[in-house]
């Protein structure tokens, strides 16, 4: 998993097998993050769609809502 600024730019990547969900890897993947700046939003997927996942951090997730 990568995640990547505005400038497409990575700012963390992480590797691990492809069987956990990717949404599980999100947090894992700030981790290892490449600059000690956290992004202030992610833009993700409806895989996404949940409140706790970054709020700890202080991070917004931008995602479409579940239907």
């Amino acid at each position: 998993m990568a995640i990547a600024d505005s400038n497409g730019l990575p700012i963390a990547i992480h590797a691990t097998s492809a069987s956990p969900a990717e949404v599980t890897l999100v947090e894992e993947t700030l981790e290892q993050g490449l600059s000690t700046n956290a992004p202030e939003r992610l833009i993700g997927d409806r895989a996404y769609d949940t409140d706790r996942l970054l709020k700890e951090r202080g991070i917004a997730m931008m995602a479409p809502q579940s239907s």
